[in-house]
């Protein structure tokens, strides 16, 4: 089974939520994937012993200038518009312009020249690290190069690791982009994390759409639940978005978050709990839960 655990907005609890369940079942039988390519913190919680790190590459265009005619079949094939040409006049030489922060690595320029004008050479897009923690659960996490725009070739990278006789948790980054698509997307289920503020139902609202919008099975955890008031409650009766999981506001947990202090090492007692809510999960994956 592949969850993933998702939140419309920062600072709602999801990363303590998805070390915790991770924490909770048997370590043999999961994988953690940290999809948070832009600020993993998962390794803070988890620990983990690393056993190898990688860099990952992605062919980067170049033009070979001499060989261009500036027939501009190269910028007319890119839907990402990464490429403008610029066509030599009388007093100007031409020249070609890649926007490489939009540029998607897909190689349609490369195929469309039709003067082999351009070529592909490896550009570093970040790095995946991989460990165990206790020597038991597989661990992943991705790291994207500073400056790099895009994290989905990363993410893409990461999820190669998922098997499908273990159970695997991708921890996904904030919010409702392309990285949190591509962390979603193909997954089995999507837990939703968030809080009882209006800005916690704004965006979880948000990313209630992007996961029906992707035909994924949701249910919702409602941190810090006795903050706030009832509102996240109502939408999701509203829109029969079962609630699997109250947590309530306590001090000892967020000096313990900042501490690197899972929650299920805090309050012992929180396996149980986290063990019940996989087992919802599995419920309602296999249609014998609304």
């Amino acid at each position: 089974m592949i969850i993933s655990v998702a939140s419309g907005k920062g600072g709602t609890g999801k990363t303590m939520v998805a070390t915790s369940l991770a924490l909770s079942l048997d370590s043999e039988n999961v994988q953690f994937l940290d999809c948070d390519v832009e600020e993993p913190n998962g390794y803070i919680f988890l620990k983990p012993e690393i056993k190898k790190e990688f860099k990952i590459y992605l062919p980067r265009p170049k033009i070979d200038i001499k060989k261009c005619t500036f027939c501009g079949k190269c910028a007319s094939v890119c839907v990402y518009n990464a490429i403008a040409i610029i066509k030599p006049e009388e007093r100007r030489k031409g020249n070609v312009l890649f926007f490489y922060q939009l540029c998607h690595n897909c190689g349609a320029c490369r195929l469309a020249c039709p003067e082999n004008a351009i070529y592909e050479e490896p550009e570093e897009k970040g790095e995946l690290t991989i460990g165990t923690v206790n020597s038991k659960m597989f661990f992943a996490q991705g790291k994207l190069r500073p400056s790099e725009s895009s994290p989905v070739p990363l993410i893409k990278a990461l999820k190669k690791y998922i098997k499908s006789d273990k159970m695997n948790i991708l921890d996904a980054s904030p919010g409702t982009s392309c990285p949190v698509v591509q962390t979603v997307k193909n997954t089995d289920f999507c837990l939703l994390v968030t809080e009882s503020t209006p800005f916690g139902l704004n965006d979880l609202n948000l990313a209630v759409k992007m996961v029906r919008k992707l035909g994924v099975k949701t249910a919702v955890v409602i941190n810090r639940s006795d903050i706030g008031d009832s509102e996240v409650e109502k939408y999701c009766l509203r829109n029969k978005i079962p609630v699997l999981l109250h947590i309530p506001f306590k001090r000892e947990i967020a000096v313990g978050y900042s501490n690197g202090i899972p929650l299920v090492s805090l309050f012992p007692e929180y396996k149980q709990v986290f063990k019940k809510l996989f087992h919802d999960i599995c419920d309602i994956v296999e249609g014998k839960k609304a």
